[in-house]
């Protein structure tokens, strides 16, 4: 394919002050960028079917969705677009990117209920601003794909995590109460205690890059 066009010293400086990626991480995702684009400027989704890492995913295709969501590109919109550019590209890696102590915990907060936010549009699939139960019953099903009786054993643990919310944030129910779906406020309250920067990552920095990268 030949030497892959580099980046202007000015677009290296602005993306890293904007995503928190070193000079050197930008370069080699964009030339990451370009092996899996065949060198074009722009990202389809058809292009994330070239990484390896995904294949086996279960939720797949909601990760590579994540991509395209105008809500995680700084549109003030609900819905897909069709292509993504590299800032794009980097905008959503970015919510993966690991914050070091060295930031002030008002900094960490910040970011961490980023991650947060951008998990919770994952699970909002129609952008109302709740998890709704037949919202957790989809991504259930998708999780627990491979294994036998998925509808009734996703149905369960859907029923029994959306009862568990309830409880933790609106106080104790009934089992015969509804609940209208979790709330983002809700979800902050249902993972203060999770440990978000080790449970999201990714492995395009981590990958061998030499055979791409040339």
């Amino acid at each position: 394919m030949g030497s892959a066009p580099s980046l202007p010293a000015w677009e290296i400086r602005n993306l890293a002050h904007t995503t928190g990626f070193t000079s050197e991480q930008i370069e080699i995702l964009h030339r990451r960028f370009l092996h899996l684009t065949d060198g074009k400027a722009t990202m389809s989704k058809d292009c994330f079917d070239n990484i390896p890492d995904l294949e086996s995913n279960p939720i797949k295709s909601r990760i590579v969705n994540a991509f395209f969501d105008q809500r995680n590109l700084g549109l003030q919109s609900y819905g897909t677009v069709d292509e993504i550019t590299f800032e794009n590209f980097l905008t959503t890696l970015s919510f993966f990117q690991h914050m070091d102590e060295n930031h002030t915990k008002e900094d960490l907060e910040y970011y961490k209920t980023e991650k947060l936010q951008f998990l919770f549009r994952m699970y909002d699939t129609n952008g109302d601003g709740k998890i709704t139960l037949e919202e957790l019953r989809e991504i259930i099903d998708d999780l627990l794909s491979k294994t036998s009786n998925t509808e009734k054993t996703s149905s369960s643990i859907a029923d029994a995590a959306m009862m568990e919310a309830a409880n933790t944030c609106g106080g104790q129910m009934e089992p015969d109460q509804q609940y209208d779906g979790i709330t983002f406020n809700d979800f902050l309250q249902i993972m203060q205690d999770i440990k978000i920067e080790s449970k999201m990552h990714v492995r395009f920095l981590n990958m061998d890059t030499s055979a791409i990268c040339k």
